[in-house]
């Protein structure tokens, strides 16, 4: 994740096109806390892995739901091969749609 230290919280913000209240409160952050890493505070590192999740690979964590990400953590520990054939076929129908 060292190189998410090199992403700019403001930039993508400005790129999207969306004040600070609208972009960090998708993070359950403060506008005022977001200022903050704007102006150059260090960003915890679950802040870090919200932010790519939701502001670059624009993933809809709302969506989420506790048993998909346990269903996830055992295809990846217990079932591996299985987890990236599916993954696989995933990104090949991200590509065509």
């Amino acid at each position: 994740m060292k190189n998410m230290e090199k992403i700019d919280a403001r930039e993508i913000r400005r790129k999207l096109g969306m004040n600070q209240q609208q972009f960090w409160s998708k993070l359950g952050v403060t506008q005022s806390g977001g200022s903050r890493y704007e102006s150059g505070r260090n960003m915890p590192r679950p802040v870090q892995h919200l932010l790519r999740l939701v502001h670059v690979e624009q993933i809809d964590i709302s969506k989420i739901k506790r048993d998909d990400y346990e269903v996830v953590e055992y295809l990846k520990a217990k079932k591996s091969e299985l987890f990236k054939e599916l993954k696989k076929e995933a990104k090949a129908l991200k590509k065509a749609g």
